[in-house]
Parts: structure tokens; C-alpha cells; sequence
């Protein structure tokens, strides 16, 4: 009755040395959070971890304080001091997680992605996001194999598991061969600088943004709001378009078939008043040409440039809005036209049957001259009297 009395005693100490130490520390993080923006960071990404590593920690205190090393008596203590053990060292794995990712967070906050040249901030971004993870697996890695040296009849059964590590290591790694490949995708990733994210990218025809990249996957966020999930090595063996590589800023057509009446230089005139008042054209590039005059179109492209490929998407819509309103409004014989010409078959009258054509009836008939070879005088030299045949004629 003493032990449990004395128990709950300490129980009651460790919650009350919890609290207060959990004040003081939220009251010097708020005080400091004041003049320094980080102190607030720190405080909300490790307000719980602490707290619950601190109580863990005063807990297992206050019970090995207070239950005697009496093994034929309390035969379960080693148990419940194996189980604060293993509950400690998981709740300091997720502080020093949350610390890892304060840090992190620390150094990606002077590099800012919503300003118009972020290719330097997004690059580091990137190769942070991918060293967070690194860091948390390793972390959870190591809690994990601290946990299980805490077991007792592991370090035996170290023996056989190094005394076989080649045989695993070749079936782990034929059975984790794509797994691995996209880790180090991933990796290859986040330091060649192919990708970043908040990249504009086109793959597999789909438009979108990188909006996530992880060690064994990449997420693309297309214009639709749908989420296209590549594998990391995706982007290592399969070409694909990068809008953004080296710059943000994009150079962009719009093309228009029309009559061979439009006037490419009234069109031209159109154009600058609309680069004008537009605020999307970065000023860089503006070219209207007539590319192309066959199959009865005329072919006009224009050329015009924006900061970004959201905002050459919605200049090029202007662009194009305008100049088919102006073409309606002041050209319009210079609207595409299809030109058909239509014709009337000749006709020729029916013949009757049985009775030949003005044609043939003068192919042999009377008068022709080739009818005389066929009807003329027969020759009768060196033939008999009596073997003149008869005039049939008569």
C-alpha cells in the first residue's frame, strides 16, 4: 500500500514538474517569438513532441523511483521499465524529427518562390525538401534499430544475419530493384537541377506544375486541378518539356487563317494597341508575319512574350480575342471564305433503239466516196460471159 501510495505520489510530482517546465518554455518561446519570427516556428513544430518526450521521461522517473529492484516482489518491473524505454526513444525520434524539419524550414525561409526570378529559390527548395526526407528516414531508421537492441537475444541473432547479409542483400535487392531505381532518381533529381519544384512542365501531352517531389515519385499539378503521379525515374529516362529550366520567361504564337484581303500592316497597327494596354507583355518580343498563302488562306502568326507560362497563356486568349473582334468589326471581307464554283452538266438527247445516228448513216451511205469502193463497176476482164453472175439490182 506504501509502494502504490508512493507511487501515485511520484505520478503526481512528474505531471506537475511537466506542466510547468512546458509553461516556462511556451512563455520564453512566446516572449522571444515577439521579435523573432522562428521562435513562433519552433514553438508550434515542437510544442507536442516535447511535451510528450518530457512526460514519458518523468513518468519512467517516477516509477523507477519508486517500485524497488525486487525481482521475486515485483517481477514486471523490467517489463514496464522495457516499455518507457522503447516509448522514450520512439517520442525522441519524432522531436528530433520536428527539430530536423524547424532547421530546414529555417534555411528555406530567406529563399521566397513568390517572386518573378524564383529559379534559385526553387532549386534549393527542391534539394531541401529531398534532404528532409533523407533525414526523417534516417532518423526513424535508427529509432527503430534502437528499439530492437534494446530486446535481448538480438545481438545473438547478429551472428547469423551478418553470417547470411549476401544472400539477402541479393534478394532485397532484386526484390527492391524498381524501389531503389527511384530512390536514386529521386536523388539524381533534386541535385541535377532537370526539375523543381513549382517547375512548368508537359508530360505525357498534359500541361501542369511540379508540385511535389518525393524519393520514389513526382507529383504534377495540371491545369485542370488533377494530379498526375509520376515515378521519379520517369523523369530520367522519358524526355519530357521543362518551361521554366533556366528561365520563366516564355515566348508564345498565336496563328490565324484568313482571307487574302487582310492587310498584314493595319494588323500590325491593331497589334501594338493591344500590347499597349495589355499588363501581361513583358515588352520583349512583338512580330506579326504572314507565314504562310496557300489553299486559299492566308496564314499570320504573331510572337508575343510573357514573365511566366500562366501569364503567356492568357495573353496569347487576348491577343487572339482581340484581333478576331477587330477583324469582325473593321475587316470583315478578310474573314476565311471558302470559294466553290458551281457548273452545269451539258446534257445530250436520248437515242431511240434500232435506228442508227445521222453518223453512221453517212459512214456508208449514198454520196459517201468510200461507199464507190463497195458499190462502183466490178471488174470483169478475163471472166466469161456465162459466168457473169446475174444483176441482182433489178
Amino acid at each position: 500500500m506504501d509502494i502504490l501510495l508512493r507511487l501515485l505520489v511520484a505520478i503526481g510530482v512528474a505531471l506537475l514538474v511537466t506542466a510547468v517546465v512546458a509553461l516556462v518554455l511556451h512563455l520564453v518561446l512566446r516572449a522571444i517569438a515577439r521579435r523573432e519570427r522562428w521562435a513562433d516556428v519552433l514553438s508550434r513544430r515542437t510544442r507536442h513532441p516535447f511535451r510528450t518526450v518530457l512526460l514519458v521521461a518523468m513518468l519512467w522517473v517516477a516509477f523507477a523511483s519508486s517500485i524497488p529492484r525486487k525481482a521475486e516482489a515485483f517481477p514486471w518491473r523490467d517489463e514496464v521499465a522495457h516499455g518507457f524505454l522503447v516509448v522514450t526513444i520512439a517520442t525522441g525520434c519524432w522531436l528530433a524529427c520536428q527539430v530536423a524539419i524547424f532547421l530546414e524550414d529555417l534555411g528555406l525561409h530567406r529563399f521566397r518562390i513568390d517572386v518573378p526570378d524564383n529559379r534559385q529559390a526553387r532549386r534549393i527548395r527542391t534539394q531541401v525538401l529531398i534532404i528532409r526526407r533523407l533525414t526523417v528516414a534516417l532518423l526513424v531508421i535508427i529509432a527503430v534499430g534502437a528499439i530492437l537492441l534494446t530486446f535481448d537475444g538480438v545481438e545473438a541473432a547478429g551472428a547469423s544475419v551478418l553470417a547470411s547479409a549476401g544472400l539477402i542483400s541479393v534478394v532485397a535487392g532484386l526484390a527492391a530493384q524498381s524501389t531503389l531505381g527511384n530512390v536514386f532518381a529521386g536523388m539524381q533529381l533534386a541535385f541535377s537541377g532537370s526539375i523543381r519544384v513549382d517547375d512548368v512542365v508537359v508530360v505525357e501531352g498534359q500541361w501542369g506544375r511540379i508540385e511535389e517531389i518525393t524519393l520514389t515519385y513526382v507529383v504534377v499539378h495540371l491545369w485542370d486541378d488533377r494530379r498526375f503521379v509520376l515515378p521519379s525515374t520517369y523523369f530520367t529516362s522519358t524526355p519530357f518539356e521543362n518551361w521554366t529550366r533556366t528561365s520563366s520567361e516564355l515566348l508564345g504564337a498565336v496563328e490565324f487563317d484568313l482571307d487574302w484581303r487582310v492587310s498584314p500592316s493595319d494588323m500590325r497597327e491593331e497589334l501594338d494597341r493591344i500590347l499597349a494596354t495589355s499588363t501581361i507583355w513583358d515588352g520583349r518580343t512583338k512580330v506579326l508575319q504572314v507565314t504562310d498563302a496557300v489553299g486559299g488562306f492566308v496564314r499570320v502568326r504573331i510572337l508575343v512574350t510573357a514573365p511566366d507560362a500562366g501569364g503567356l497563356f492568357d495573353l496569347r486568349c487576348y491577343v487572339r480575342e482581340e484581333m478576331v473582334e477587330w477583324v469582325q468589326r473593321h475587316h470583315p471581307d478578310a474573314l476565311p471564305l471558302q470559294r466553290v464554283q458551281l457548273t452545269e452538266p451539258t446534257r445530250t438527247p436520248p437515242t431511240r433503239r434500232g435506228r442508227r445516228s445521222e453518223t453512221d448513216s453517212q459512214l456508208f451511205g449514198e454520196g459517201d466516196e468510200r461507199s464507190a469502193l463497195f458499190t462502183g463497176p466490178i471488174q470483169t476482164s478475163g471472166i466469161h460471159a456465162d459466168e457473169v453472175p446475174p444483176d441482182r439490182t433489178r
